[in-house]
């Protein structure tokens, strides 16, 4: 395999959340699955989302044509969003891409060698789980999970399986967050007894959607799907769309 194809694999899904990293470890094991030379990797999308088309796309744009990569599907269980990223990748791509009704409709199809996955919080660590199962690399969302069972369940998955994974989070990937790693496991600062933490958001409006609330109807969505493993609760769209707000 090339190494710009290496380089990418490590880097194009972290500039897609606006970072690169100098040094990411990813496995022999894991490179020997993934392409030759002449291969074109098959990418789908999990959750056609805003974060997906305003981070993700431009820098699979990016890079595609260099690294023969295409997008071939999008999954998306509500229909208005599926329709919207099928229709947005056939304009940018200039050709078919296919609309999956769900992940297993895509998984089973065979359609895809690694995937997006850009839908809701809490659903991010089990949707991971399903793509490793499927044989796919996947390109994760942060956060990973909202629960330590999800985690548990994810690594147990990932690491049953020769697949990639990255989490999209600067916060881990970041070099300025690795230098300061670095130099506390340096011992510079001496011994810490205590760590303090805050992070405050202060932004009327954030995680709200309510020119789209109108729009999601029961009818054009999977509602128990997309629960997954949060209580059964009666069909709420701000609980779909502004999912944040209730969860966890």
């Amino acid at each position: 395999m090339e190494n710009s194809r290496r380089t990418f694999i490590k880097q194009a899904a972290l500039a897609s959340a606006g970072m690169m990293v100098s040094n990411v470890a990813w496995s022999a094991k894991s490179y020997k699955r993934i392409i030759g030379a002449n291969d074109r990797v098959r990418v789908g999308v999990v959750g056609f989302s805003d974060r997906h088309k305003s981070s993700h796309a431009p820098s699979f744009l990016n890079y595609y044509k260099e690294l023969n990569f295409d997008l071939v599907a999008v999954s998306d269980i509500w229909n208005k969003r599926r329709e919207e990223g099928a229709a947005f990748w056939k304009a940018k791509l200039n050709h078919e891409v296919a609309a999956c009704r769900n992940n297993e409709e895509m998984y089973d199809k065979k359609l895809v060698d690694a995937v997006f996955v850009s839908t809701a919080d809490f659903q991010h660590a089990l949707h991971a789980i399903e793509a490793v199962k499927a044989g796919c690399d996947v390109y994760c969302e942060k956060p990973f999970a909202e629960t330590m069972a999800d985690n548990r369940a994810a690594l147990k998955a990932i690491k049953a399986s020769d697949r990639i994974v990255q989490i999209g989070s600067q916060r881990r990937s970041g070099s300025n967050y690795q230098a300061a790693n670095d130099f506390i496991r340096s011992g510079k600062f001496g011994p810490i007894t205590m760590v303090e933490l805050s992070w405050n958001v202060n932004q009327p409006g954030r995680w709200r959607r309510p020119n789209l609330i109108p729009l999601l109807k029961e009818q054009d969505t999977d509602w128990k799907r997309f629960l997954m493993n949060r209580p059964n609760d009666a069909f709420d769209p701000r609980k779909y769309l502004e999912y944040r707000l209730f969860w966890p």
